[in-house]
Order: C-alpha cells, then sequence, then structure tokens
C-alpha cells in the first residue's frame, strides 16, 4: 500500500504511522532522513542536494522528488510506503503524483486526520507537562507558540492539499481527536486492512 497521512502538526500522524508500518509491513519514509542518506550515499540526487544545502538553499521540490523516487525502488517499500510531512504543498503533490505515474504506480490512500485546533494546542501542552513530569526534555515543537507558528504555516501550505487530493477521490478523513485506539479503527476500516 502507497499511503500519505496529512493534517496538522500533533494531530497523531507519527503515532499512526508507527502502528501502519507495524501491521503493514512497510516502512514510513521522512523526507529529511531520506535526503540525509542521499547525500551520505553520494547518489546523483544526493549530490544535487548537498551543493543546495551547502549553499544554504531549501532543496528543490523536483530534488525531493528523485529522492523519494530512488527510495522507493529499494526492496522494503516495493510493496508500499507511507508518507507523512510529504507532500508539503500543492506543487509537491502534483510532482509527485506524475513521478509515480511514470513508474506505473499510484496511491492507495490519502488519510487526512480533522482535528479541533484549539483541542489541539491544548494537547501539546498537556504533552509538554507530562513529558517534564517524566523528566524528558520537552520537544522544541511542544512549546504553544512555536507550535501556534508551526499550524499557522500547515493552513497556508498544506490545507490545500486536502481539495487536490479530494478532486483526486483519493481523501479519506478519520477524527484525530478520537482516542488513539480509535483512531487506528478509522483507518483499518479506510484501508481494508
Amino acid at each position: 500500500m502507497r499511503i500519505i497521512l496529512l493534517g496538522p502538526p500533533g494531530a497523531g500522524k507519527g503515532t499512526q504511522a508507527v502502528r501502519l508500518v507495524e501491521r503493514l509491513g512497510i516502512p514510513q519514509l521522512s523526507t529529511g532522513d531520506m535526503l540525509r542518506a542521499a547525500v551520505a550515499a553520494g547518489t546523483p540526487v544526493g549530490l544535487k542536494a548537498k551543493e543546495v544545502m551547502d549553499r544554504g538553499d531549501l532543496v528543490s521540490d523536483d530534488i525531493v522528488v528523485g529522492i523519494i523516487a530512488d527510495r522507493i525502488e529499494e526492496a522494503d517499500a516495493r510493496s508500499g510506503f507511507i508518507l507523512d510531512g510529504f507532500p508539503r504543498t500543492v506543487a509537491q503533490a502534483e510532482a509527485f503524483d506524475a513521478m509515480l505515474s511514470a513508474k506505473g504506480l499510484r496511491l492507495d490512500a490519502v488519510v487526512e486526520f480533522k482535528v479541533n485546533e484549539a483541542e489541539l494546542v491544548d494537547r501539546i501542552v498537556k504533552r509538554a507537562k507530562e513529558s517534564e513530569a517524566r523528566g524528558e526534555p520537552v520537544r522544541k515543537d511542544d512549546n504553544p507558540e512555536v507550535f501556534k507558528t508551526r499550524l499557522d504555516a500547515y493552513r497556508k501550505q498544506t490545507a490545500p492539499l486536502s481539495a487536490y487530493y479530494e478532486r483526486t477521490g483519493m481523501l479519506k478523513t478519520v477524527d484525530g481527536m478520537k482516542p488513539i485506539d480509535a483512531v487506528t479503527e478509522e483507518i483499518r476500516a479506510i484501508l481494508g486492512r
């Protein structure tokens, strides 16, 4: 299965991705991890990315899609993968879809986590307090102000993906405010697995 998980930060995509990896036996692909691996391996796309990053610039969509194109050819991803955090824009989604099409592949599902943003901020504050109470470091993005900035960026850049994938008929939604196990069951029903 080839799956994209969409939703704002803190919606539970990472938690559900881990469960999908365990259940489906396919990898969760992180564009950051893939970028670092391609640079370290010295692949042609990785060398292009290194040149851009060494200048301090952002890696272009075509380089990111190229890295994903290489990664999904690896043995563990041939039967499917989970993307969480990519695509971030409609332009990336279009480039990604074109790449998949050129390979004779297509997405099986795009699952969007619908959330109440006010409750989501409360959830993040609670998560930060729980981490502190356990003596664990608080994630930088669990700071309410940092989180609100990330949420605003999501609304502007990534939220338009909902309409894009809805037009393709791929978009399915889950209630990201439900308990974790209930969200897992909703996703299982959507995927039929």
